[in-house]
């Protein structure tokens, strides 16, 4: 089992910044990629951003060059800086890891926090 503890959502103005932070602990496999999805207000959930543990990142087109994923693999951490925040930013953020044992996959979820961008 592999649990995610995220931080640092918050209301913010349309122009702001805020800084997520998720801290993943248990049974982390050498292999494994970590990432930030969202669930705007009644909407499915969506891919933001993930990166894997040799640094490959992938952004969601929507916040491509406003928001940046880093990790640090010896603390077990993912952040996402999230700058020009926008009101279609406000969603719960929610972190996620995808840890390969072998051939097999398993992902994990953190509680969410939720980001509230006002106009």
């Amino acid at each position: 089992q592999v649990q995610l503890v995220e931080s640092g959502g918050d209301l913010v103005q349309a122009g702001g910044s805020l800084r997520l932070s998720c801290a993943a602990s248990g049974s982390i496999s050498g292999s494994n990629t970590m990432g930030w999805y969202r669930q705007p207000p009644g909407k499915q959930r969506e891919l933001v951003a993930t990166i894997t543990n040799g640094v490959s990142t992938n952004y969601a087109d929507s916040v491509k060059g406003r928001f940046t994923i880093s990790r640090d693999n010896r603390k077990n951490t993912v952040s996402l800086q999230m700058n020009s925040l926008r009101p279609e930013d406000t969603a719960v953020y929610y972190c996620n890891t995808e840890q390969w044992y072998g051939f097999i996959k398993k992902i994990y979820w953190g509680q969410g926090t939720q980001v509230t961008v006002s106009s």
